[in-house]
């Protein structure tokens, strides 16, 4: 392939690369990752409440990895609070896995911006044959998208698994118990579903750089060591 198409298909993978890591630093700092709705058990149950009056026993919320807000509601108003999960919710939320979520999320975003800086040097720089090279690119795409895909992995266990939305509705209320009814991914989940996406599409634009594979040998490769040993 030529050398101006091969700057092409890195600076596009680059700027791709680019726009990911701001998108996982905005995700990772705003309350948008999840959007949940709970009923007040307790509260329906001591009216008998059916059908439409189930409306005002149920409360909503939206929450990140940092904080949310939302809104309590058992028949007698709605009770608008905020929270965070450092210091408030450590004692309720399985805190190993929310912290690797931040921590992989965090890994995420350098790795993106590293990547999209050695595209760049691949496109306009004379990289080396390893780490600034094809095989750096590809290494540092699988790494990264390896990183997206952990962050929703543990981020939908920590939700669905270990009922997160449920623990947060009921932190410090004694009196009445809640109970999740609907929960669903919100913008800055699915940012980072589109970061896994966009580094599996640059490890495809290397290879469409006439760039092989990692342990890929080519045949004029296999072909030329042949033809050595036989010469040996």
């Amino acid at each position: 392939m030529p050398s101006q198409q091969k700057k092409v298909i890195f600076c596009m993978a680059g700027m791709l690369s680019f726009v990911c890591a701001l998108g996982a630093v905005t995700a990772l700092g705003t309350p948008l990752w999840i959007k949940a709705t709970f009923l007040c058990k307790t509260g329906a149950l001591l009216v008998n409440a059916s059908g439409q009056e189930l409306d005002k026993f149920m409360g909503e919320m939206q929450y990140g990895l940092f904080h949310g807000e939302g809104v309590r509601q058992c028949g007698l108003g709605a009770r608008p609070f905020r929270f965070s999960f450092f210091p408030d919710l450590l004692k309720a939320i399985p805190v190993s896995i929310h912290v690797n979520v931040i921590l992989f999320s965090t890994i995420l975003i350098v790795l993106t911006l590293v990547g999209t800086a050695f595209f760049m040097y691949n496109a306009f720089g004379k990289p080396f044959e390893t780490l600034h090279g094809p095989l750096g690119l590809y290494l540092l795409s699988f790494i990264s998208g390896s990183c997206g895909c952990l962050v929703m992995i543990l981020f939908a266990s920590e939700v669905k698994i270990h009922h997160l939305s449920e623990k947060i509705a009921n932190y410090k209320e004694g009196t009445y118990a809640y109970k999740t009814q609907s929960e669903k991914y919100t913008a800055s989940f699915w940012v980072v579903f589109i970061c896994f996406f966009v580094h599996f599409l640059n490890g495809l634009l290397i290879r469409f750089a006439g760039f092989q594979f990692p342990f890929a040998k080519s045949k004029d490769t296999e072909t030329t060591n042949v033809a050595a040993d036989l010469m040996y």
